[in-house]
């Protein structure tokens, strides 16, 4: 009997030891929305949800063989990048990725802290190397500060000006993340040469470790399901809403997206 046939899509990432983000949260994100996940490790990090303990980077030639042993094998049509912790990394990505492959960029640059997380020489390459590439760069504003130079980022129409900004440095689209913005709800910002549009959700009264990861995941999944960019970024936005909205909270009290909250009701539960 012929095998079933299952969209492929790959992450290049960090792993995350608490399972809340990075790899772990991409993978869990591909599996519940029908999506076999493959995976290109960059970091190996021993976090969880109130700090990073230790992180080991992963060395270049091995990034490379991963990346050519998913490409060679499965029939990736997109790819999302998360954590890619050094120059180096992000350019040895940018020249291994197939040209047909569809490229979602998750800028990891800074930490939920307001840390940041880029060197001066990753801003460089992600700049020369991966934003020239993109289908689509999902920054949450402090990303997008750190992108287009700025200090502050506080409206939509702000957000706007910096999209634009990074439309010209020849990404395809960029769906601005308003999780940081004071407003009662979380407008997202969608803008690309043709389309602009918010994809408004609700705010909850929490932080989520994840969330970003989930988001670009959920949109490269969409992808590879056969949805054009803007509608896979509605979609996205839909389904990472409902993940925070079941967040699962961890010992420290701060919360974990929760990307299989949406087929647990479909598992068996012992009585």
């Amino acid at each position: 009997m012929e095998g079933q046939r299952v969209p492929f899509a790959c992450t290049i990432a960090g792993s995350d030891s608490g399972g809340g983000a990075g790899i772990q949260a991409d993978l869990k994100t591909f599996a519940a929305l029908g999506v076999w996940g493959c995976t290109v490790v960059t970091a190996v990090t021993a976090q969880n949800t109130v700090d990073v303990l230790a992180s080991l980077t992963v060395d270049t030639h091995i990034i490379s063989r991963q990346m050519e042993a998913v490409f060679q094998d499965f029939p990736i049509r997109a790819a999302k990048t998360g954590m890619l912790p050094d120059a180096a990394t992000i350019r040895t990505v940018a020249e291994h990725l197939p040209p047909e492959v569809s490229l979602v960029v998750d800028p990891v640059m800074v930490a939920t802290s307001g840390r940041r997380l880029a060197s001066p020489e990753s801003l460089s390459a992600v700049c020369a190397h991966l934003i020239p590439r993109a289908a689509l760069i999902t920054p949450n504003i402090p990303e997008l500060c750190v992108l287009t130079g700025r200090k502050t980022i506080t409206t939509t129409d702000e957000m706007i000006a910096a999209g634009q900004e990074i439309l010209a440095m020849g990404a395809g689209a960029v769906l601005m993340k308003g999780g940081h913005l004071t407003t009662e709800r979380s407008p997202d910002v969608f803008l690309s040469a043709d389309e602009q549009f918010i994809i408004d959700g609700p705010r909850y009264p929490y932080e989520v470790h994840g969330s970003g990861c989930s988001l670009a995941a959920a949109i490269t999944a969409y992808l590879v399901r056969g949805e054009a960019l803007p509608d896979a970024c509605r979609e996205g936005k839909m389904f990472v809403s409902c993940a925070i909205r079941d967040a699962v909270p961890a010992l420290s009290g701060r919360r974990m997206v929760n990307p299989g909250s949406m087929i647990s009701d479909a598992i068996p539960r012992r009585k």
